[in-house]
């Protein structure tokens, strides 16, 4: 099985390579309606997300009358396959939404267009130089940061008051956090969290918490399967004990609020991203609040700043300039700027940001002023990871699927993963 889901991904790369070049000279992005440019854009995201992009593109339509924009979303993991599906087939859509972690994959599989062609259209002198640089691949820049956001435990803070267990603070260390997890339980009957065992994200975070990284600058493992055996019996423990999401729950998690246990109110909190947890308003209420995530034993934050998510183009589009003008929009555009507020983080256009943070309301305002107060605190970003990462963000969930089950013991499946995971980066 190990060997099965590798030999797919690397397929999928090799795939990815071959659809762009059978595709490059017909241009099958974009087309051409009444003769307007029509563009097909696509992200992930929640219900209020899609409300204001939606609200976003009708503005850009408006100020380019020669530009139909058709649009469509879903929740994070449909998105991922559908997109990986699309790409594969020469299909990918003329600007598309993009994770930090497929910028190596789609990039060097030649379907994302170098957008540094597309000067006179796009600008991106305002967006920090160290930002910008995370969508360059050999020099070449092929997404652009739309937002800067940051992992977060999301919690409803009307029950955990009520329970009178103490309120999460910045420097709690994962032992602190697990002690009121328990209480959690104790106190309100549900799980206190999530399981937090099935989430690279919520791994890297304990790993810099110790010092380590989850891969090294040559594109490398930047741990042992030990590591991760410890992580995951730490998680298997607690999961063991009651106290986080079961297994039958955990298994459920495909990227949105509304099936995690959080959202379906069988936990009192959940660990995320800051922008996306706007989506547990409609769920849990106005009494949604954000913490840091859990440090190192000697404080040592793991968590970092990161773009949120990259907007990038599609090698095969027909309409690159038009493609150019609604990223600009979507990156550049005070009245744009208002309307998406903080839904996909912080704008990452510093003269917008300076204007716009002070205006937020709401769980905007609540999303920035958390950012603010980590603001000294956080370490710099790591590179961002290889293109096998992309598949191994699944590896790692059903890899842990089988501690949770209880068919693998930690260290059983920690060798495995490792394995599998060196395979993949190969």
């Amino acid at each position: 099985m190990p060997a099965d889901r590798t030999t797919r991904s690397c397929a999928l790369l090799a795939t990815l390579a071959l659809s762009a070049l059978l595709t490059a000279c017909g241009g099958s992005g974009g087309t051409s309606v009444d003769g307007k440019a029509t563009l097909r854009y696509t992200w992930w995201g929640n219900p209020d997300r899609a409300a204001r992009t939606e609200k976003a593109v009708a503005l850009f339509e408006k100020e380019h009358p020669g530009i139909d924009v058709q649009t469509s979303f879903a929740g994070y993991d449909a998105y991922k396959q559908k997109l990986a599906t699309q790409a594969a087939g020469g299909d990918a859509p003329d600007v598309m939404q993009l994770d930090y972690r497929q910028i190596d994959q789609y990039a060097s599989g030649g379907v994302l267009l170098d957008l540094g062609g597309q000067s006179k259209s796009l600008r991106t002198d305002e967006i920090d130089a160290g930002l910008l640089a995370t969508g360059r691949l050999s020099g070449t820049q092929y997404a652009i940061p739309m937002a800067r956001g940051t992992e977060t435990v999301v919690y409803d803070a009307e029950e955990w008051k009520s329970s009178g267990v103490a309120l999460p603070r910045e420097g709690w260390t994962w032992d602190e956090w697990a002690d009121s997890m328990r209480e959690l339980k104790r106190k309100t009957g549900k799980a206190g969290s999530v399981d937090p065992g099935q989430s690279e994200d919520a791994f890297e975070v304990w790993l810099r918490g110790q010092g380590k990284s989850l891969y090294l600058k040559s594109g490398g493992l930047g741990f042992t399967a030990g590591d991760l055996a410890r992580w995951w019996t730490f998680a298997d423990g607690l999961r063991r004990e009651g106290v986080v999401s079961a297994a039958e729950q955990t298994t459920q998690l495909d990227g949105s609020v509304e099936n995690t246990p959080l959202g379906r109110a069988k936990a009192v909190s959940d660990l995320n991203w800051d922008a996306p947890s706007s989506g547990f308003l409609a769920l849990v209420g106005d009494s949604v609040t954000l913490a840091p995530m859990p440090s190192g034993k000697d404080g040592t934050p793991g968590q970092y700043f990161k773009p949120s998510m990259f907007v990038g183009a599609a090698a095969t589009t027909a309409h690159p300039e038009a493609s150019a003008l609604l990223i600009d929009f979507l990156i550049n555009d005070p009245e744009a700027a208002k309307i998406l507020g903080a839904s996909r983080g912080i704008p990452v256009n510093e003269s917008i940001r300076e204007d716009v943070v002070p205006g937020l309301e709401d769980f905007d305002k609540t999303i920035a002023d958390y950012q603010a107060s980590l603001e000294k605190s956080l370490k710099s970003p790591p590179q961002a990871p290889p293109s096998g990462d992309n598949a191994l963000q699944t590896t790692f969930s059903r890899d842990y699927d089988q501690v949770s089950f209880e068919r693998m013991s930690p260290r059983e499946a920690a060798e495995n993963y490792v394995t599998e995971a060196k395979a993949e980066l190969r």
